[in-house]
C-alpha cells in the first residue's frame, strides 16, 4: 500500500511544536483523529505509548515513526509532523527528531504497519529528500515530494501491485522501423526509471507492432508520448492527454518529455478533428508534413523493395551468362524461379508507396485510390516519381471527396467508403495519372536515364561523392532518406551504380567510429567504446544509425567526421565502377555486387578516414586509460 493512499492533507502539520516525547504522540493522535481512521482516540495512543515502552521507535536521523496496531483502529492511516526547530523524542542516536511519521494499523491488519514503516525507512534515507519535506510550505506540496520519491523508489510495484497501470505510455516509429524507433524506446525506457516513472513503450518498427498499448493501459495512463516520424493510429487515444513530437526527440529530449507528460499541461487529443498546434508538438511545417506522408509510403515499400530486389540479385548470382545474354536472370530453372518471385515482390513497390502516401493524407478510403494511381503510374512510364505525386494525388483527391460528400444526407453515410469513394477517387486519379502526370513526368524520367547512361567517369565519382555525404549528414533522418530512396528508385531504372554508392556511404559513419573507438581509445569513454563493438555489426548491416548516439554527444567533430569517409566511399564506388541489384543487406549481399574487391577497398578507406578525423579531431578523455 502506497503511503500517498494512506496519508491525507488533515493529518498533516508542518508547523509542529516542541515538547515531551508524551506530548508530541499526544499531539499526532489527534492529527490522526482527524483523518477518521480511529475509532478510539485514547485506546490509540495507548497502544502507541505502550510500542513505546518496549523501545523508541526515534530511529535516528532525526526522523521518528511512532505507530500502534489496535482494534481502536477503523482503517490504515498515517499522520505526519514536521518540527522545524526539532524536539526530544529519546531517538537511538540522542538527537533531535524533526521530521515524524505515526502508523494507525487495525487488529485484523496482519503486517500492515510493517510494511508501511519499511516504505517509510527506505524514502528517508536520502537526506535532501528529508530536507525537502521540512521545509515544504504546505501539505500539498508535502504530499507531492513523497508521491514522487514512492515512485521512484516502487516505480515496478507501483505499476505491477497497485493494478493502476503504467504511468506513461508511449510509442515511436520511424519510417525504416530498423533504429530509431528501438533507440527512442529504450532512451524513453532508460529515463523514465531514472525518473521513478513507470512506463510502457509500443515500437512500431520493422518487425510490426511489438510491447502494444491495450485498452487498459491506455484507460489507466495519465499521458502518452508519441514520438513517430511516420503516422501511427491516434484515434484510440481519444480522451486522453496526448505529446506527439518526432522520433529524434523520443531519442535525445526524453526527459523533457517525461516531464512535460507528468506536467498536467498536456492538452486532450480529440480525434482528427483536434489540429495539435501546442506545447505538447512542435508547430507541422509543410515540409515535415510532406516527410511524414513521404515515409509513410517509403516504411511501407521498403519489405517489398529489400525482400524482391535481393531475390532479383540472387536470380543473376546463379544464372549462366553464356546460356543466352539477352535472357541473363532466368537462364536456368532456380534464376527464373528467384527472378518471377522477386520481380513480383519488387513490382509492388510504385503502388504501395502510392497507396500508403495516400492514407496518410486521406485515411484508409485513399488506400485503394493510391494503389491504382501507383499502378498506373508504373505501367505508364513515370516510375517512381509518377508514384510519388500519385500518392499525393490520391490523398488530396479523397481529402476532397470527403468534403464534397459532407454535404449528403447522414443516412448515405454507409456507402460513401465502399462506393462512392472508391469509384469516383479511382476514376480522377485515372484522369490525373494518365492526362496530367505520366506525360511530363515519363519524358523527365527518360531524360534522367539518359543523363546517367551518359555520364563519365569523373560526373559519376561526384555522384557518388554527394550520395556518399548525404547517407551521414543525419544518419536516418530525411537527408539520408532521400538518398537511400534516390538508390532504391534507381534499382527499377537499372541503375545499380548509384545504389552501390548509396550503400556504401550508409556502411561507413558507424565502422568508422567503431574502427576508432578501438585504436584511439583513449578519445572516448568507457560507455562509448562498449557502444562502439556494436557498431561494427550494425555498420556491416547497413544500419548507419549505430552512429547517432556518437553524433548527438559530439555533433561538431563526429558528423564532418562520417559525411568525409561516406563521400569518399561513395566516390570511390562509383569510380571503380562497383554495382549492387540489392537494395540492402550490408556484407551479407557483398556476393551479388559487381567488383566486390573494389568495393570493400572503397568501404574501407571511407571507414578509416571517419576514423583518422575522429583521432585527429577528438580530445583525450580523463577517465580512460590508454591501454
Amino acid at each position: 500500500m502506497k503511503i500517498t493512499d494512506l496519508l491525507k492533507v488533515e493529518g498533516i502539520d508542518l508547523k509542529g511544536q516542541a515538547g515531551s516525547k508524551k506530548e508530541i504522540i499526544e499531539k499526532m493522535v489527534g492529527l490522526m483523529g482527524k483523518t477518521g481512521a480511529l475509532n478510539d482516540e485514547k485506546l490509540f495512543q495507548a497502544a502507541v505509548l505502550k510500542r513505546e515502552e518496549e523501545g523508541t521507535t526515534g530511529i535516528g536521523e532525526g526522523i521518528a515513526i511512532p505507530h500502534g496496531k489496535t482494534v481502536a483502529v477503523n482503517e490504515p492511516g498515517l499522520a505526519a509532523m514536521v518540527v522545524k526547530e526539532g524536539t526530544d523524542f529519546e531517538a537511538l542516536d540522542n538527537e533531535a527528531v524533526y521530521l515524524l511519521f505515526m502508523i494507525a494499523a487495525p487488529e485484523a491488519a496482519d503486517n500492515l504497519h510493517l510494511e508501511v514503516l519499511s516504505r517509510l525507512s527506505t524514502i528517508l534515507m536520502d537526506p535532501d529528500f528529508r530536507q525537502k519535506l521540512i521545509e515544504a510550505t504546505d501539505e500539498k506540496e508535502f504530499l507531492t515530494l513523497i508521491d514522487k520519491k514512492e515512485h521512484e523508489k516502487f516505480a515496478d510495484e507501483a505499476q505491477k501491485e497497485t493494478g493502476k497501470g503504467y504511468q506513461i505510455l508511449a510509442v515511436t516509429a520511424c519510417p525504416t522501423g530498423i533504429a530509431h524507433t528501438y533507440m527512442a524506446a529504450e532512451s524513453l525506457e532508460n529515463t523514465a526509471k531514472e525518473m521513478g516513472i513507470s512506463i510502457k513503450v509500443e515500437t512500431d518498427g520493422s518487425g510490426g507492432i511489438k510491447n502494444q498499448l491495450t485498452a487498459e493501459d491506455i484507460k489507466n495512463a495519465d499521458c502518452i508520448i508519441v514520438t513517430a516520424d511516420k503516422n501511427v493510429e491516434l484515434n484510440r487515444f481519444n480522451g486522453k492527454p496526448v505529446i506527439i513530437r518526432k522520433v529524434a526527440d523520443g531519442i535525445h529530449k526524453p526527459k523533457e518529455l517525461l516531464e512535460l507528460a507528468l506536467s498536467q499541461k498536456v492538452p486532450v487529443y480529440q480525434g482528427e478533428a483536434q489540429q495539435f498546434e501546442n506545447a505538447t508538438q512542435e508547430k507541422e511545417s509543410i515540409g515535415r508534413k510532406i516527410y511524414k506522408d513521404l515515409m509513410n509510403g517509403v516504411s511501407h515499400m521498403l519489405p517489398f523493395v529489400i525482400g524482391g530486389g535481393i531475390l532479383i540479385a540472387l536470380a543473376f548470382l546463379f544464372d549462366d551468362y553464356t546460356i543466352d545474354p539477352a535472357n541473363f536472370g532466368s537462364n536456368t530453372p532456380l534464376a527464373a524461379f528467384l527472378m518471377t518471385v522477386g520481380g513480383t515482390a519488387f513490382g509492388f513497390m510504385m503502388p504501395v508507396l502510392a497507396g500508403y502516401i495516400a492514407m496518410s493524407i486521406g485515411d484508409r478510403p485513399a488506400l485503394a485510390v493510391g494503389f491504382v494511381g501507383g499502378m498506373l503510374a508504373n505501367s505508364g512510364g513515370s516510375g517512381f516519381l509518377g508514384a510519388l505525386l500519385a500518392g499525393f494525388a490520391a490523398g488530396y483527391l479523397v481529402l476532397g471527396l470527403k468534403k464534397v460528400f459532407a454535404k449528403l444526407p447522414a443516412s448515405l453515410e454507409g456507402i460513401k467508403p465502399i462506393l462512392l469513394y472508391p469509384f469516383f477517387g479511382i476514376l480522377l486519379i485515372g484522369v490525373v495519372i494518365v492526362f496530367v502526370i505520366n506525360p511530363p513526368v515519363a519524358a523527365i524520367n527518360t531524360w534522367m536515364t539518359d543523363m546517367l547512361n551518359s555520364m563519365g567517369a569523373s560526373s559519376k565519382v561526384v555522384l557518388g561523392l554527394v550520395l556518399g555525404g548525404m547517407m551521414a549528414v543525419d544518419m536516418g533522418g530525411p537527408v539520408n532518406k532521400a538518398a537511400y530512396v534516390f538508390g532504391t528508385a534507381s534499382l527499377a531504372s537499372g541503375q545499380y551504380d548509384i545504389m552501390a554508392a548509396v550503400m556504401v556511404g550508409g556502411m561507413v559513419p558507424p565502422l568508422g567510429i567503431a574502427l576508432a573507438t578501438t585504436f584511439f581509445k583513449n578519445r572516448f569513454t568507457k560507455k562509448e567504446r562498449e557502444a562502439g563493438l556494436a557498431n561494427y555489426i550494425m555498420g556491416l548491416s547497413f544500419i548507419t544509425e549505430g552512429a547517432i548516439p556518437f553524433a548527438s554527444e559530439d555533433p561538431l567533430r563526429v558528423i564532418p567526421s562520417c559525411i568525409v569517409g561516406s563521400a569518399l566511399a561513395g566516390g570511390l564506388s562509383m569510380f571503380f565502377g562497383c554495382t549492387l541489384m540489392a537494395p540492402h543487406g550490408g556484407i551479407f549481399v557483398f556476393p551479388v555486387v559487381g567488383n566486390p574487391l573494389w568495393y570493400i577497398v572503397a568501404l574501407l578507406a571511407g571507414s578509416a578516414a571517419t576514423m583518422m578525423m575522429l583521432g585527429l579531431l577528438k580530445k583525450p578523455q580523463n577517465d580512460v586509460a590508454t591501454k
